[in-house]
């Protein structure tokens, strides 16, 4: 009988560790991700944009 408990107990404290700190932990794990990889778009867009806006000012190729 006090195996039997033992198993559902064990099966019980598995199922809480699986789905109350792994999951929520790997899906912030996640986001904080995809944030940081927009932001890293975000970054190389501005870069790109304003290389190719400098090249027309007064510091680009075309500048004197």
């Amino acid at each position: 009988m006090s195996r039997t408990v033992m198993a559902v107990l064990g099966v019980v404290l598995a199922l809480y560790v699986v789905f109350g700190l792994l999951l929520p932990a790997l899906f912030g794990l996640l986001k904080f991700v995809f944030v940081l990889a927009l932001v890293a778009v975000v970054a190389v867009a501005a870069v790109t944009v304003v290389g190719k806006f400098g090249k027309f000012g007064k510091f680009g190729k075309s500048g004197k």
